[in-house]
């Protein structure tokens, strides 16, 4: 099943998708995680009832407004850790995201003030089902998985590279596309493993890859993760990015205001976001 939360009458809303219809289906997918339903169940009983709006006419809002984490990977296909003048990590090079960087589909991403240095990241993203036990196993990881998105970790290249750790340059406002559409993990093979994952310029490819192609695969990261902390209802873990940014070319590809930038993920869609220069 596919679900993506919209904007209706200025507040999020989330839907679940049928062919080219959007079904308005409750407030929030994180709250509805937390409370328990079966919303697989809900979606069913919306496609045969509920009111239907089209969904290439929607606003979008990112598909989990407001996550309790957002987890991202760095160096999580060779390729890219290689490219970046790295060796294959031993273990994930984990950061954070705040809620306040992301934006929808089709939402402008914005080129900061201070920087020109405003790079391209097509990921997948995981969306946490229920409560994760603390050292849960490799094999038992992937029944807490609710589905799988699009995401793009645009990044500020330079203050990315400030300091030794990433998280600066990761969480300039309007840098996180996110959606639109998520679908269940029972639509996709385990993991969401086997899916081409690339990146469109303006049109152009950019990077383009499977996500075969992981170091650390879904099944695994979350085993990792729960030998540190508890993963929550609507937790967002964000999976890495392959070969091809911007930072990594010669010369350096840079997005600037005018540019469109596109992620699209095999069986899962396709993430689109204008350019635009930051807000005066």
């Amino acid at each position: 099943m596919r679900f993506a939360t919209t904007l209706q009458q200025g507040r999020a809303r989330l839907g679940v998708v049928d062919g080219d219809d959007w079904i308005d289906l409750a407030a929030d997918l994180r709250a509805s995680l937390e409370a328990g339903t079966d919303l697989v169940a809900a979606g069913r009983a919306a496609i045969a009832s509920g009111r239907r709006l089209p969904l290439a006419g929607q606003a979008f809002a990112p598909l989990v407004p407001e996550p309790g984490k957002i987890i991202c990977l760095g160096l999580n296909y060779f390729d890219h850790a290689k490219e970046g003048g790295r060796d294959k990590p031993d273990y994930p090079w984990f950061f954070y995201r705040g809620k306040s960087s992301l934006v929808g589909h089709g939402q402008p991403g914005l080129v900061p003030k201070v920087s020109t240095k405003f790079d391209y990241e097509a990921e997948m993203a995981v969306v946490i089902a229920r409560k994760v036990p603390r050292h849960v196993s490799k094999a038992a990881a992937l029944q807490y998985v609710f589905g799988y998105t699009a995401f793009n970790d645009m990044s500020v290249r330079d203050y990315q590279k400030r300091t030794g750790q990433w998280t600066i340059g990761k969480n300039f406002d309007g840098t996180g596309g996110f959606g639109p559409v998520l679908v269940t993990a029972d639509e996709l093979s385990p993991g969401a493993t086997g899916l081409r994952i690339c990146s469109r310029l303006n049109g152009q490819v950019m990077q383009d890859a499977n996500t075969s192609d992981m170091i650390f695969p879904v099944d695994e990261t979350i085993a990792l993760l729960a030998e540190c902390m508890t993963l929550e209802p609507g937790d967002v873990i964000v999976m890495g990015t392959p070969a091809g940014v911007g930072q990594a070319r010669t010369p350096p590809v840079w997005m600037k205001p005018g540019d469109t930038i596109e992620i699209e993920i095999e069986k899962i869609g396709v993430l689109r976001n204008p350019i635009i220069a930051e807000p005066t």
